[in-house]
């Protein structure tokens, strides 16, 4: 075990903003950083701070974030795959019957899923128990495509919901895919969507649940699925 008594080492220090005492989703990617690399982002991070402080321009910030997430989320990974069991269409886009799925965690308002039997749980509990999510099967909560935007409802203790819960369609594109729809784009929309928390056990999803979603979709006339992943 760390020594306590020599104060937080840099590593800790990293690791506290995934799930640990510092929980921030938007910076959970410091724990795949090096040492160096994380003490090159924050080096960085305060020079252009610095420079907003003169001129007031946040982009600076913002790209930097993002330039760092990328880097620290873009190496390999066990989940990557050479090839799959792809399936073409088999007509186009603007004549089949699209579902949307996503594992932004949506649900309709009334409609809760309640993880664990747990009743209305915040999204403070949800960032608690990530660890009994990502060893749980997945369930999949069914939204009507007709559903207004302020009865969408989202908790998911793997990434930071706010801008989803201001904006749904950042997770959740289904207004969007409603005007595609009207513009001619797509043929039509299935009439409901589907989301799950994606932080979930991985081996079920796929061989298990994942194939018995695809089942159900079939049965429901579904030509494709627009797959959002978060």
């Amino acid at each position: 075990m760390p020594d306590e008594s020599q104060g937080e080492s840099f590593e800790a220090f990293k690791r506290s903003f995934a799930y640990g005492s510092r929980t921030d989703l938007n910076f959970k990617f410091l724990s795949n950083l090096s040492d160096e690399d994380a003490a090159q982002f924050f080096q960085d991070l305060l020079w252009k701070l610095g420079d907003s402080f003169d001129d007031g321009e946040l982009d600076r910030l913002v790209e930097h974030v993002y330039e760092w997430q990328v880097r620290a989320y873009s190496g390999e990974s066990e989940w990557a795959y050479a090839e799959g069991p792809f399936a073409p269409l088999q007509k186009p886009l603007s004549e089949s019957r699209l579902a949307l799925l996503t594992s932004s965690g949506h649900f309709v308002e009334g409609d809760d899923p309640e993880p664990f039997g747990v009743k209305h749980m915040t999204q403070e509990e949800a960032v608690e128990k990530i660890v009994d999510f990502i060893r749980s099967e997945p369930r999949l909560s069914f939204i009507p495509t007709d559903t207004p935007k302020g009865r969408l409802r989202v908790r998911h203790g793997g990434y930071d919901i706010r801008a989803a819960r201001t904006d749904p369609n950042v997770a959740f594109p289904l207004e969007i895919l409603v005007e595609l729809v009207r513009d001619g784009v797509i043929g039509e929309l299935a009439p409901q969507a589907f989301s799950f928390i994606g932080a979930c056990a991985q081996k079920p999803l796929l061989k298990e649940t994942g194939p018995q979603w695809v089942r159900l979709f079939q049965q429901h006339g579904i030509d494709a699925a627009l797959l959002v992943p978060v």
